[in-house]
């Protein structure tokens, strides 16, 4: 898009392997200056990064915004077209950390039970058990989401707001830190059902995958075909770089990151402008507001910094509000796409200078 207030992004260079310089033999004469270490936070989060990059080729954005969900502690939903490496990326981000992970392959005839489980009767013992679902779990990809109706859709509701799962009455706690990532291909694709607004508001972020360039395309099927099999390239190359208890400490630090009045007055004020364009039908409420600060504190933690900017709010505006907004028929028919109606609301509001 030509109008469009971010920057393209740099020119492909394929991925290098993750390496360690060797240690100098030689003796130093005098004291040589030593730069201060990065925080152990900073040099996870780079690892992550890198390692993730090496298997899911080409989109540094998607990455970044993926990162800053698992900081922020949201959900994730995921769209893009078959075989662009949705549950690729997933997988991979799963083995950084030795996460729990399971994956939930949702179809048309999935019931809410196969998600969340259920109480059978043992006849061993005599008595009523639960059979725990694949809900139970630290990381959950819940597999083209849009191919089961609403009514299997809504049983994550409780499971992304509260982190828990009720079963008969009973209550059961999530093991931190839990996040769903959810995928789904374009609605206009046959056999697909749109998520409800209420499930939508639970998603931190809406990322898009699009299709590589051509170079990142040549190398991505030159290093997937190079394997026995078609089975280069796989997830299975991570190695866990952290523990689970490393990314908690990690969310904990991105929730201390300093958001000033002004900055947090320009998210709301972006996510109040949504309601009042005449593009948008249904403008984001309060949770849109919070998400855009919650993610820029995640920005500002992966750049380093312990304070956010309205650069920060102003780079999560389309991932935290295009799920959030619905257009009216008119500019939908129109074929203007929402994230180009976002892009005029985000020039029409003013920044913070100070």
């Amino acid at each position: 898009m030509s109008d469009s207030p971010y920057a393209p992004p740099p020119a492909f260079e394929p991925p290098q392997p993750i390496t360690l310089s060797p240690v100098p033999s030689y003796e130093p004469q005098a004291a040589a200056y030593t730069p201060p270490q990065e925080p152990r936070t900073t040099q996870i989060l780079k690892g992550i990064r890198a390692a993730v990059e090496q298997v899911f080729v080409g989109q540094t954005e998607v990455i970044h915004q993926v990162l800053a969900a698992l900081l922020a502690g949201g959900h994730v939903l995921l769209e893009g077209k078959p075989g662009l490496g949705k549950t690729h990326l997933v997988l991979a981000l799963s083995r950084t950390f030795g996460a729990d992970f399971r994956r939930i392959q949702f179809t048309p005839d999935l019931m809410p039970s196969d998600v969340t489980g259920h109480t059978l009767y043992d006849l061993g013992s005599q008595s009523f058990r639960i059979r725990r679902g694949p809900v139970f779990t630290q990381l959950l990809l819940a597999d083209e989401i849009n191919r089961a109706p609403a009514k299997t859709q809504s049983a994550l509701l409780e499971v992304m707001q509260e982190a828990q799962v009720t079963i008969d009455g009973e209550t059961h706690l999530l093991q931190p830190p839990f996040m769903t990532f959810a995928t789904q291909n374009p609605i206009e694709q046959e056999g697909t059902y749109p998520l409800p607004e209420a499930q939508l508001d639970r998603f931190l972020l809406k990322v898009l995958i699009d299709y590589p360039t051509a170079a990142q395309e040549a190398w991505i099927v030159k290093a997937v075909s190079s394997g026995a099999g078609g089975r280069g390239l796989t997830p299975e190359q991570v190695q866990p770089l952290c523990t689970p208890a490393d990314i908690l400490q990690a969310q904990q630090e991105a929730a201390s990151v300093e958001a000033v009045e002004s900055v947090v007055n320009y998210a709301v004020a972006l996510t109040r402008a949504t309601r009042s364009h005449g593009a948008i039908a249904l403008g984001a409420g309060t949770r849109g507001a919070i998400s855009l600060v919650r993610v820029a504190k995640a920005y500002a933690l992966l750049e380093g910094r312990r304070y956010i900017t309205p650069g920060d709010v102003k780079r999560a505006a389309l991932p935290v509000l295009r799920h959030r907004i619905s257009l009216t028929p008119e500019v939908a028919i129109s074929g203007q796409s929402v994230d180009q109606v976002l892009d005029s609301v985000i020039r029409t509001v003013e920044a913070p200078r100070a």
